[in-house]
Order: structure tokens, then C-alpha cells, then sequence
């Protein structure tokens, strides 16, 4: 079995790099248009097979031209493609993106396929999860099945990595069954209530996440670095100063990175570290995956 196992969502990304984002009713011209693949269950897939993990990918593609293509890239980028799916009269899930000149974005996100992952589909991949160290899951996919992967990991004795986002509420059972969290500003305090804007308010919803029973928090606070809380520390990891050309798949970068560098032993600081030096790779880059770098290349720039 593979060590690190992600069930998420799959996208194709449509991309307008536009000089500002636009504002309602506003229509912005001379657009650059570009296509990735992206979603951010295969964002994080392919970053950690890309920086050395060894890592299996859950998902449901659509029965369209583009799934073929899918698939054969993330094969290509070295990640066992066993366990995706394919929805019968369904696209693939389809990302609409603004990118600003200051690497700002905003996005819409028609699900597709991604909502026929079901938890029938993790019934059928439970072995799977039982045999992965670490699972890795996020919010794109229906949540109920994200709640069915979360408990059979939990029953397993599977590590389970949560990354909150789209923010929304989650239950405090569910919260409890997870190993470590990994929440931006916006997804700290839609789960606590509590604003994030500094590192001591980040400290305080990473404070209410382990009292709601989560085992390790890591708050991602973007030019500012990670906060790490756990029972036991509290560390405040840096992040290098890049210019920003695209910061659409950093949360995803950031997520798969800390997998690998996790399942290879290391503490969680320096797993933070080094997955805080991927992502900022990644946001030097446009595009979602097409900005995901290699391991060896990422020692290059170290």
C-alpha cells in the first residue's frame, strides 16, 4: 500500500489573468487565457508524488475527453491512479479563475464529477485507507464522504490530515478523529469563530481547535508563515520572501509537501518548513499543478 493516500476533488482549471479582479457587473478585457488541471485533491496528489511521496489518488473523474488526459498525467507525475472513478454522463469538474496582476485570485469552482464520489466509493477503497500511513482530505468532495473517509482512517489507526477548505462548519466528533489540521486565516474562523488577522489570534483558534478535540494544528497565514500549536509546542515557521505570480494552488502545495516530508519521519517543524519552501515555489509560477515543483528541482532553489 501507498504511505500517503488523498481522496479530494479533480479539475480542470479555465485561467483569465486579468490586470485586476473583476468587481460585480464590471467586465475586464485583454484577459490572458490559459487551461490547467488542477482541484485540490489532485493539487495535493500531485505535489507530493512530484517532491518524493509515495502516494495514491481517490477520486471521480468525468466520462469526458478531458478524463484521458487526466489520468495519464497524473500517472506521469508518478502517482498510483488505481482507485480513481469515473462518473457515467458526467463532466469533470470545471474551475473558473481570475488571476490579478498582484497573483490575487478568485474562483468558481461547477463540481461535476467531484460530487459523485461517494461514500460507496470509500467502501470500496477501505483497504486502501487501512494500509496509508497518512490520509490527506479536504472539502471540495461531498461531505459525507469525507466524514466516511475520516472514519475509517480513525478506525484504521490511519493518521488523518484534514485540510479545511472551502471553509465551512464542521462537527466537533468528526474534529476529533483528526491527527492534524491545516487551516488558512479565513478557515480558522469559520471553524472557531475567532478572526484571524495575527499570529497571536492565529495562536488563540489553533488554542479552540485542540480543545475541540483535534490532535495538531498548523494555521497557514500566507507572507507570514505557519503557526504550529500542538498539546505540547507552539512555533511560529517563517516564510521566504518570493513575488507573487500566482497563488492559486499554494494552500494545495503547502498541504502535499507537509505529507511527504511527514511520512519521511520528519518532525512536524521541519515538515512545515520545508512544505512552506514548496509553496513558495509554487506562487512564483502560474498555474495550478503546471506551478507544482519537482523534489530535485526544489533542492536547487533551496
Amino acid at each position: 500500500m501507498n504511505k500517503i493516500l488523498v481522496i479530494g476533488s479533480t479539475n480542470i482549471d479555465m485561467i483569465a489573468c486579468v490586470k485586476h479582479l473583476p468587481r460585480p457587473g464590471e467586465t475586464v478585457g485583454e484577459a490572458r487565457f490559459m487551461q490547467s488541471n488542477g482541484g485540490k485533491g489532485a493539487n495535493q496528489a500531485v505535489a507530493a508524488a512530484r517532491l518524493g511521496g509515495d502516494v495514491a489518488f481517490v477520486s471521480c473523474l468525468g466520462d469526458d475527453a478531458g478524463a484521458a488526459a487526466l489520468r495519464q498525467q497524473f500517472a506521469a507525475d508518478g502517482i498510483n491512479t488505481e482507485a480513481l472513478f469515473t462518473a457515467k454522463d458526467t463532466p469533470t469538474g470545471t474551475a473558473l479563475i481570475f488571476v490579478s496582476q498582484d497573483g490575487e485570485n478568485c474562483i468558481a469552482v461547477a463540481p461535476g464529477a467531484n460530487h459523485s464520489l461517494t461514500c460507496e466509493a470509500i467502501d470500496a477503497v477501505a483497504d486502501r485507507i487501512a494500509g496509508a500511513e497518512y490520509l490527506l482530505v479536504q472539502l471540495e468532495i461531498p461531505m459525507e464522504t469525507v466524514a466516511c473517509a475520516i472514519e475509517k482512517a480513525y478506525a484504521a489507526g490511519t493518521r488523518v490530515v484534514l485540510n479545511p477548505a472551502p471553509a465551512m462548519p464542521l462537527a466537533d466528533e468528526l474534529l476529533r478523529k483528526v491527527y492534524l489540521i491545516t487551516p488558512n486565516r479565513t478557515e480558522s474562523e469559520t471553524l472557531t469563530g475567532i478572526p484571524v488577522h495575527t499570529a497571536q489570534d492565529a495562536s488563540k483558534a489553533a488554542g479552540a481547535l485542540l480543545a475541540k478535540g483535534v490532535g495538531n494544528v498548523i494555521v497557514t497565514l500566507g507572507s507570514e508563515g505557519a503557526l504550529i500549536r500542538t498539546p505540547a509546542e507552539e512555533l511560529l515557521i517563517p516564510a521566504r520572501t518570493v513575488t507573487p505570480v500566482d497563488t492559486t494552488a499554494a494552500g494545495d502545495v503547502f498541504n502535499g509537501a507537509l505529507l511527504v516530508a511527514l511520512s519521511e519521519g520528519r518532525s512536524l517543524a521541519d515538515a512545515v518548513r520545508f512544505a512552506a519552501h514548496s509553496a513558495s515555489v509554487s506562487v512564483t509560477r502560474m498555474g495550478a499543478q503546471a506551478s507544482i515543483p519537482w523534489r530535485g528541482e526544489l533542492e536547487t532553489l533551496a
